[in-house]
């Protein structure tokens, strides 16, 4: 699991996923989420959604990232709502080859690279070995 690293801060996944908007209905997608509903909103912050986006592209590729404590109990928090029923039922003809809610049918990515990760990892390695505090070079062999 991915963490932040902020003194103090709480652990957190850092979670990434992707779904495929269907083109005609991208207008129409983007104005839904122009305006989310309040309840809705309030109801993601009290299940642990944080720092929720979502980026679309022209094509319909809707890339999402949040943090979270933990996203399957995020979800799973979120499934006990009334009003996240409400609207995976409304927004689930908005995707394509989706034959379940929005929210469990998401395509999760991999993280491959966290710059703060690597820079904690580099300041550690040097506060315990200070002969490698020096800077790291790209390497030149091939």
């Amino acid at each position: 699991m991915s963490e932040t690293t902020a003194p103090g801060a709480p652990d957190f996944e850092r979670v990434c996923f992707q779904l495929q908007v269907k083109p005609e209905r991208i207008d129409e997608y983007r104005e839904r989420h122009a305006a989310v509903w309040p309840d809705m909103l309030r109801a993601l912050e009290a299940t642990g959604w944080h720092n929720y986006s979502l980026f679309l592209r022209d094509d319909g590729l809707l890339i999402g990232y949040v943090e979270t404590p933990s996203i399957v109990d995020a979800q799973a928090a979120m499934a006990r709502t009334a009003v996240n029923a409400r609207w995976q039922a409304e927004m689930g003809d908005f995707f394509v080859d989706l034959d379940v809610a929005p929210d469990e049918g998401f395509l999760r990515l991999t993280e491959v690279f966290h710059l703060e990760d690597q820079l904690a990892a580099l300041d550690a390695d040097a506060a315990s070995d200070p002969a490698r505090s020096g800077t790291r070079t790209e390497s030149s062999d091939s």
